[in-house]
Parts: C-alpha cells; sequence; structure tokens
C-alpha cells in the first residue's frame, strides 16, 4: 500500500473519531434537557414487564446526527437484571417494523461499538448508537431494539 493511501485512510480514522466524539458532547446536553419529555413519551409506549425481567428504564429513541444515527437511551434499575445487556459478546440490533431491514451498531474503527460494555451501574443512563444507512428510519417510525434475549418493541422515533 502507497504512503498516499495510509495517510488518507489515517486521515479518515481520524476524522471519524472526531466526528464520534463530537456527536457524543452534543447528545449529552441534548439528553439532559429532553429526558424529562422523553420519559413521558416512552412511558406511554407498551413497556410493561421491562422494568421488571431487564431492570431498566427505556429513555429514548431518537434520531442523531443529522439523522444518519439512531440514539437508543436507557436507565438502569437494577444492575445485576441488567447486566446480560452489556455482554460484548452480544450484537445488538434495532429493526424497522415497517421494512423489516435490521441496523447495526455503529462502530468506529479507533473506538469500537458506539455502545457501553462495562458492568452497569444502577442510576446511571447508558447508550447505544445505531447506523441509519440512507436516513431510512424518520421521526415517527416503530422500531424494536433486540440485544440478545432482551427485545422491547414499538419505539417511537422521536
Amino acid at each position: 500500500m502507497s504512503n498516499d493511501k495510509k495517510r488518507y485512510y489515517k486521515w479518515v480514522a481520524i476524522l471519524l473519531c472526531l466526528y464520534s466524539f463530537i456527536v457524543f458532547l452534543s447528545l449529552e446536553g441534548e439528553a439532559a434537557i429532553q429526558e424529562d419529555k422523553n420519559l413521558e413519551t416512552i412511558a406511554k409506549t407498551d413497556q410493561s414487564g421491562i422494568e421488571e425481567k431487564w431492570g431498566i428504564i427505556i429513555l429514548s429513541m431518537r434520531l442523531t446526527a443529522k439523522g444518519n444515527m439512531l440514539d437508543f437511551r436507557y436507565k438502569v434499575q437494577d444492575a445485576e437484571k441488567a447486566s446480560p445487556l452489556f455482554d460484548r459478546k452480544i450484537k445488538p440490533y434495532l429493526i424497522d417494523q415497517a421494512t423489516g431491514v435490521k441496523f447495526s451498531v455503529t462502530e468506529s474503527p479507533k473506538v469500537g461499538a458506539l455502545r457501553q460494555t462495562r458492568p452497569p451501574t444502577s442510576g446511571k443512563n447508558y447508550f447505544i448508537i445505531f447506523n441509519n444507512p440512507g436516513k431510512a428510519i424518520k421521526a415517527g417510525n416503530k422500531v424494536d431494539i433486540v440485544i440478545g434475549d432482551f427485545k422491547s418493541e414499538n419505539l417511537t422515533v422521536q
């Protein structure tokens, strides 16, 4: 491989990392403002049994990065029950109910999968960022999240 190509790929990787970092910074500030509104919206969705079985409360499912990604947020209430959701071997995916298409977790060459896999802590919020190629999923679409045996259905994208 020529030095020009190596330099090109190095810059692409650096730009992807910077882009991911900027996205995370914008998500954190926005999440604090929107959390109360999102809890009310998600509460209207049928999430019965998720907190009891999995120890989490779903906070939001929304578009981010100008619609190129989907941001799934949840709060861990019971770290022991939620621990299977953090297994690195399990590959989460999102299903668009309208088309049945599966979307994977966004991965960066330097950062890896944009999700947390360290053991969870009760009372903390966590995220998973999914790809949305071609902005296929729009606000108002219904999606399902699958993480191993965990499945949350009928989440409305904000």
